[in-house]
């Protein structure tokens, strides 16, 4: 079955709220209006304003309610409309839901499930753009997932509810409209990455909203006769490291695309564990493509300068291969 990202995360919401009566979705406009990218829209007239809610425009207090119906045993899926607006709840993330079950002894669990939009692309300004993944993904006591195809948007969110901690799914905006074969297997393993295109020649390494960039950029690769592996990391903490290990062994080469900045970025944190792990199997030193170091423009074309584009993978992977 064809469908798009959007359709896949609907889908995946409504199967979780028929199965489970703990399970309720809230946020800013997940009701009445259908969602800020219309995941949610339909989902308020087939279960009612008690498990699709609407809430006021307050991150803090929303996601503090959420944590406190995880507490009390609840399957909350709380909506911030983008990251940039989760950073105004990140007391209740950072110093509540991700430490309770680590400072109660494990006598508390706080199964929260946390969506929100993330990246660029889109012409919204800077406030509404960019990508701080990593900021989610240093913090110990959550679970980081990046859905970036149609059956990881299908299949994440169960697993992720079954987390006794918080879990934290990033979906890249630009991805809400991509479309694909649904497979017959769409389940997923959230603990590890996955492996999308074979080659042996160099890894690229990327996640999310990149991860269609890597795939091109390796067409065209393979048009002049170069293969690269492309590796959906998908799970950003814990990082799934043996699959990127066994990836590089193959290759000996590692390109890491990351549309967070380069300065303190997931992809130097992948590179520095692909160094600690297997120096010795690297033939040229890693290389990351990563945004500008700049607030994302509002300008089209300085927007689309800004970030992580085929032409610097292309560039980057010919680099290690001096070709």
């Amino acid at each position: 079955m064809r469908m798009s990202y959007r359709e896949a995360l609907r889908l995946a919401l409504r199967e979780a709220l028929q199965n489970d009566a703990r399970v309720f979705l809230m946020g800013e406009d997940v009701g009445r209006y259908g969602g800020s990218y219309a995941v949610s829209k339909g989902l308020l007239e087939e279960f009612g304003p008690e498990r699709i809610r609407d809430t006021p425009l307050s991150e803090l207090g929303f996601v503090g309610a959420g944590v406190g119906a995880a507490l009390g045993g609840l399957r909350p899926i709380v909506e911030v409309m983008t990251v940039n607006f989760s950073l105004l709840a990140l007391d209740q993330i950072v110093n509540s839901a991700a430490l309770l079950r680590h400072m109660s002894g494990g006598q508390c669990s706080v199964p929260l499930v946390l969506r929100m939009a993330t990246g660029a692309g889109r012409q919204l300004g800077a406030q509404h753009s960019h990508s701080l993944e990593n900021w989610y993904a240093h913090i110990p006591g959550i679970r980081v997932l990046a859905p970036a195809t149609v059956a990881d948007a299908r299949g994440m969110l169960a697993p992720a509810l079954a987390d006794p901690d918080p879990v934290v799914i990033f979906e890249h905006a630009q991805l809400y409209n991509l479309e694909d074969e649904l497979p017959d297997d769409w389940r997923c393993d959230i603990a590890r990455a996955a492996v999308r295109r074979a080659g042996a020649q160099a890894s690229v390494f990327a996640y999310g909203g990149c991860l269609p960039k890597a795939l091109q950029a390796a067409e065209e690769l393979a048009a002049q006769g170069v293969e690269v592996e492309v590796v959906d990391l998908r799970v950003l903490r814990p990082l799934d490291i043996d699959t990127v290990a066994a990836s590089v062994r193959r290759t000996h080469r590692a390109v890491v695309v990351d549309e967070g900045w380069r300065s303190g970025s997931l992809a130097a944190e992948l590179i520095a564990r692909i160094v600690e792990t297997c120096f010795y199997e690297l033939d040229a030193p890693p290389a990351r493509v990563c945004s500008e170091e700049v607030p994302i423009p509002y300008a089209k074309h300085l927007e689309e300068a800004a970030l992580p584009q085929v032409p610097k993978i292309v560039a980057a992977v010919k680099e290690l291969l001096n070709v």
